[in-house]
Parts: C-alpha cells; sequence; structure tokens
C-alpha cells in the first residue's frame, strides 16, 4: 500500500515542500506497524487525568517516562489507548502523542497527530510520531517526549527542517499523506 501511495504522490512530480498535505486515503498502518485500531478508537471512553491549558500538558507529560514496547509490552510496536497511558505513565512517542493530540483536541484546539521521520540536530534520523496543533493564528509541534519544557513547544517554522511528515490525521480523523513521504526512502 504504501508503494502505491508513493507512486500515486510521484505523479504531482518536482520538488515540493514536504509540508504539503494531500488528501488522499491513508491507512492507519501507514502511521507505523502497531496503529491497528482506527483513530476513533483512541477518544472512546473517558480519561482521568484533567487538563486546563497547554501547559497543563506539558506538565503532566513531564512527570512521564519514555519506555520501549519491547519493554512495556514485549511486542515490537504497540499503541496505548490515552486512559493505558495515564495509567502507565510510560511509553514511547505514539503513546505520548496520542495523549496530547486527545487533550489539545479536548481543549478545542486545532490538532494533528503525525507520523515521518524526525532529523533533530546532531543525530541519526528516525520514525517518529509528533502533534501539530494551531494556536493564537500560529501553527507548533508538539514535541511530546522532550524531557525539557522549553523543547516541547516550538513554532513549525523554527523546527519545519527536523521534521519529514509522512502522514497526518486531523480532529475528524480525516487522513492525509504529505509530500515529505516521497523524499523518504521505505
Amino acid at each position: 500500500m504504501l508503494l502505491s501511495l508513493r507512486r500515486w504522490l510521484g505523479r504531482f512530480g518536482g520538488k515540493r515542500d514536504p509540508w504539503e498535505r494531500i488528501p488522499h486515503h491513508v491507512p492507519d498502518t501507514a502511521f507505523g506497524k502497531g496503529s491497528t485500531r482506527p483513530f476513533g478508537w483512541y477518544f472512546e471512553g473517558e480519561t482521568n487525568v484533567r487538563v486546563a491549558t497547554v501547559d497543563d500538558i506539558c506538565a503532566w507529560l513531564l512527570e512521564c517516562d519514555y519506555a520501549d514496547d519491547a519493554g512495556l509490552f514485549n511486542e515490537a510496536d504497540f499503541w496505548q489507548h490515552p486512559r493505558t497511558f495515564e495509567q502507565l505513565r510510560r511509553g514511547d512517542c505514539e503513546d505520548h502523542a496520542l495523549w496530547t493530540w486527545r487533550k489539545l483536541i479536548e481543549l478545542g484546539l486545532d490538532a494533528e497527530l503525525m507520523s515521518g521521520i524526525r532529523r533533530p540536530p546532531g543525530a541519526e534520523p528516525g520514525g517518529h510520531v509528533w502533534v501539530r496543533f494551531r494556536q493564537d493564528g500560529r501553527d507548533y509541534i508538539f514535541e511530546t517526549v522532550s524531557r525539557r519544557r522549553e523543547r516541547m513547544i516550538r513554532p513549525l517554522d523554527e523546527v519545519r527542517g527536523e521534521y519529514v511528515p509522512h502522514a497526518g490525521v486531523d480532529r475528524e480523523f480525516h487522513r492525509f499523506a504529505y509530500f515529505g513521504f516521497l523524499s523518504t526512502d521505505d
């Protein structure tokens, strides 16, 4: 499926902005091997952590730990429901991001769960899941696994080159492909 998507996007030709969003049916599994449920499932049921601001989200995440799925669940890739993440307070990038995405939407913000490649300065690029959101007319990247508050939320314009989006899903569960998918090898 991903190869056919790459071919479809390739028909647009020329050098395009990797952040250009393209409406296209993107399967849930394009976000990662552990993405096996419809995105609406992550919004089912009540969660226990109440937040009133974006700063509340940051503060709660800073009290959580990063843990890989192999250690937590004895699986290569497992996406936790936000309620489970609240109980364990441990998870990898997609677990932190799914919880954050839900909380931002509960606050009434326009937010999108994104997957692709992160190329942090001085480190090897790798697959990653993060959140993009809009507040006060400006787009931000929410780096949910950052251990420093000042690095968690940064204007998209400042970090645009560090992230190469492949796929995104918005608050209404519409999924999108990004031209960034073309600039990265499988």
